[in-house]
């Protein structure tokens, strides 16, 4: 993850490398995943496993923290935008994959629901999520 954030300076963290970072899933990427601008060029790294998502607006600015590995300062996505984009690229992780870690993530209290809903509107996934978080919070 440090070299692929030294190579993408404008790459973040996110998905399953972000849930790995955060201790919340059981999945182990074999990738580092990154999200870079929807306009942004693609980069060319070929000795690096890398994945690369694209996003924009408030959906690639929110939600950032930065976590200090070897002295440099890497960007990753919070716990619960990690969660919403779970389910935002559902198609690309898997469902079972989002499903367990917003179960994962709540039974350690990695994110509150107010975080969940805040980063699901930014990310236009309020409708997609509202019956995952009814079942969850019942």
């Amino acid at each position: 993850m440090v070299e692929a954030s030294k190579r993408i300076p404008k790459g973040i963290i996110c998905l399953l490398s972000a849930l790995s970072v955060h201790e919340i899933s059981t999945q182990s990427p074999f990738e580092v995943w990154l999200t870079i601008d929807r306009k942004a060029w693609r980069p060319r790294i070929h000795d690096l496993p890398i994945r690369i998502v694209r996003s924009s607006g408030e959906a690639l600015s929110s939600g950032i923290s930065y976590h200090e590995y070897n002295g440099v300062s890497v960007p990753v996505y919070n716990p619960a935008k990690t969660i919403v984009d779970c389910f935002k690229y559902r198609n690309k992780i898997g469902l079972d994959v989002a499903l367990e870690a917003l179960r994962d993530g709540w039974m350690e209290k990695k994110f509150t629901m107010d975080e969940i809903h805040r980063y699901s509107k930014a990310c236009r996934m309020k409708n997609v999520m509202r019956p995952y978080l009814e079942a969850l919070s019942a």
